[in-house]
């Protein structure tokens, strides 16, 4: 309070923005844990954010009084708008199944302007907070360049480097890194000199970003997008710190805490920790000499119309092939007819189902399916050997039995939706392609299990008709 009591009032209005804005984040991740408020939460936290920029730009003021932003006003909104006008064309352009590659593209130009700031600053004034220039140098580096490769992968532009050697070249630059940034605070060094090891950082942390994405693959690229999501909001706060404004400090805090703490989450259901994602190039590496028993059996659709409008409970379990087929709203056409026949129709949910943290929540949430059918592996789980029928549409390492089968697997251990364990399985595939993390999916040769093979969405349009007739 005394504190606010000698500040200008322009000033004091500014504070008072900061912690404005800081509570509109807090309401608009709150909003954004349900779909149905999620648009809402996504005003909430949008409003937060321009409202500190609006008073930063005109009440923030230097020493001797003047209005910093003002300075330099028409560069400022000549980027805001370039990035507006870039952002929402990409937006609305974007295919549902090339969700995930553009979120590792903004991830790439937040911890790129993040590692922008923190050299500009060192260049004005190489004294300044150096350790926080330094971290944010560092993580906004690695947030670029790993968010640049995992977009590259999510594209299939950039291909895996599966090798024992990556764990340890990985260690290697975490250590030069770590090394260079004590030489840099307690070496005594003369400017020039620190500049060129400041300079020097700067290349190893954006080679760093590359060789740390590049063997991960398959069930683990959510986990790492969500990862780098954290690491772009850690950077961002080192910016804040670095210009002292409790914006920019508490908006990295909120992103980063929340990315951590959602790969941590993935990773326990996962039953893997961090560090065994990330040094573990899990979803790849693995070789597998087992060998899926059993002959591959096909249904017809008349067959598998009279099945599902008979059964009492189906259960499906969404993947990427839904998404790439846009097969989601009709999807949701099936489970009404199925509903209005009495049969009890919910979706499986794994977390890592798709490219992204909440990929098929956001596909499915789209196509107006109810949240409450939505349920998570760990709770649908015991109840799938009730299961009348499972529908497994484009989903494949998710329900793949070798997690728990093939010791040699790269998938051993994963937690899966136990479809094996329905009385009956429905898989609708294309064609007997391998997954994700390219291997084979034992789930085929299940005796239980039938093959649907096609186009996700004129499958389940010629499903859906069927049904209808009987």
């Amino acid at each position: 309070m005394i504190l606010l009591n000698t500040m200008m009032p322009g000033q004091v209005v500014l504070e008072y923005s900061y912690l404005l804005s800081a509570i509109m984040f807090v309401i608009g991740l709150k909003l954004q844990s349900h779909p149905e408020t999620a648009r809402k939460g996504n005003l909430w936290a949008a409003t937060g954010m321009i409202l500190p920029m609006i008073t930063t730009l005109l009440l923030n003021r230097d020493e001797a009084g003047e209005a910093i932003g003002l300075m330099n006003v028409f560069a400022i909104l000549l980027i805001i708008a370039a990035g507006a006008v870039v952002g929402s064309i990409m937006a609305r352009k974007v295919k549902m199944t090339a969700m995930p590659q553009m979120v590792s593209f903004f991830n790439a130009t937040g911890g790129a302007a993040s590692a922008a700031v923190a050299l500009i600053e060192y260049n004005k004034n190489p004294d300044q907070a150096l350790l926080v220039g330094l971290l944010g140098l560092v993580v906004g580096s690695i947030a670029f360049s790993g968010s640049m490769i995992a977009y590259g992968k999510l594209d299939g532009k950039v291909g895996d480097i599966f090798s024992k050697v990556m764990t340890y070249v990985n260690l290697f630059f975490m250590a030069v890194i770590v090394a260079l940034i004590l030489v840099v605070l307690l070496a005594g060094l003369d400017a020039q000199t620190r500049t060129y090891l400041v300079y020097g950082l700067l290349v190893i942390s954006l080679v760093y970003g590359v060789s740390f994405v590049m063997p991960i693959g398959g069930a683990d690229m959510p986990v790492v997008i969500s990862l780098l999501n954290s690491l772009t909001g850690i950077a961002a706060a080192m910016a804040g710190f670095i210009y002292q404004n409790e914006a920019m400090i508490l908006g990295g805090i909120l992103v980063g805490a929340a990315g951590t703490i959602l790969t941590l989450q993935m990773c326990k259901a996962m039953n893997r920790s961090l560090i065994n994602v990330i040094v573990g190039a899990f979803g790849g590496g693995g070789v597998s000499n087992a060998q899926a028993q059993g002959s591959i059996k096909e249904i017809t659709l008349s067959d598998a119309a009279v099945l599902l409008s008979y059964s009492q409970k189906v259960v499906i379990i969404p993947g990427y092939g839904l998404a790439v087929a846009q097969a989601q709203h009709i999807a949701h056409e099936l489970d009404n007819l199925l509903g209005s026949k009495g049969v009890d129709v919910r979706y499986a949910i794994h977390p890592v189902a798709g490219r992204m943290p909440g990929h098929m929540n956001v596909l499915l949430a789209e196509a107006d399916v109810p949240y409450e059918q939505l349920v998570e592996m760990d709770n649908i789980n015991p109840d799938m050997p009730n299961v009348d029928v499972a529908i497994v549409v484009g989903a494949n390492d998710v329900v793949n039995p070798a997690a728990y089968d093939d010791p040699g697997s790269p998938i051993y251990g994963m937690p899966i939706i136990n479809a094996h364990l329905a009385k009956n399985i429905i898989i609708m595939k294309r064609g007997m392609g391998k997954g994700y993390a390219g291997i084979e999916n034992f789930l085929f040769f299940n005796d239980k299990t039938r093959m649907l093979f096609g186009d996700a969405k004129s499958t389940m349009q010629k499903l859906v008709s069927e049904i209808k007739t009987i």
